[in-house]
């Protein structure tokens, strides 16, 4: 039985992995994206932008994922997503992109925003352009800044994937839930916490060594 809950857990954490990396293929440079726009200095751009994102962090991802699930049926009167498994996972996705490249936008903003003004005008005193001042001065020092808050966003991901199982996208949680209906146990949902704190725990890792690596700009 330990060997069937195993493989079957595996079997939804990959599940679990596929909508963490893709999710942060697309948001991370999203929220980079947004967070230009945030700051621009036309309000036309700027507070339509800051408005969603408010509404997006505002709001609980489980309703965002509901909306974007239901809602084109409901408005639209079409399944825009498709049928079946495939199109349960793009809508989960594109619910997981657009709220955490928002929350990505912010931490970027904070991060380009903390850089003193005076690295930009000496930059262009030595008659660098805007972008390369942004990515040969300002880019590096705003990762050096924003890892560990993006280091927490991105394992709050980790656990945030659990959510997908509300419109029955397959993932470990689902996959552990199953056993307490088809074999009246319910230590697999307890198990599922194994895999969750291993991922978190080596992300935790991960992103310490990344911080010791930068750990040159001070």
């Amino acid at each position: 039985m330990f060997l069937t809950v195993t493989l079957s857990l595996l079997e939804g954490f990959l599940g679990t992995l596929k909508l963490f990396a893709l999710t942060l293929v697309f948001a991370l440079p999203l929220g980079l994206i947004i967070s230009f726009g945030s700051m621009s200095r036309f309000a036309a751009l700027r507070l339509p932008i800051r408005f969603i994102i408010w509404v997006v962090r505002g709001t609980p991802l489980l309703l965002q994922l509901l909306v974007i699930y239901y809602g084109p049926g409901i408005i639209l009167h079409s399944n825009v997503w498709g049928s079946g498994d495939d199109g349960r996972f793009t809508a989960a996705l594109v619910a997981f992109v657009v709220n955490y490249a928002c929350y990505f936008s912010e931490i970027y903003r904070g991060g380009i925003q903390s850089i003193p003004v005076g690295q930009t005008e000496a930059g262009m005193v030595l008659g660098l352009s805007r972008s390369q001042i942004f990515f040969k001065i300002i880019l590096l020092q705003v990762i050096k800044r924003i890892v560990p808050p993006m280091s927490n966003e991105i394992i709050t991901l980790v656990k945030d994937t659990s959510l997908a199982r509300v419109i029955a996208v397959y993932e470990i949680i689902w996959n552990g839930q199953t056993f307490i209906k088809s074999a009246g146990i319910v230590w697999p949902l307890f198990y599922t916490g194994a895999f969750y704190l291993l991922f978190s725990g080596l992300l935790t890792m991960l992103f310490g060594r990344i911080e010791k690596k930068l750990s040159y700009f001070r």
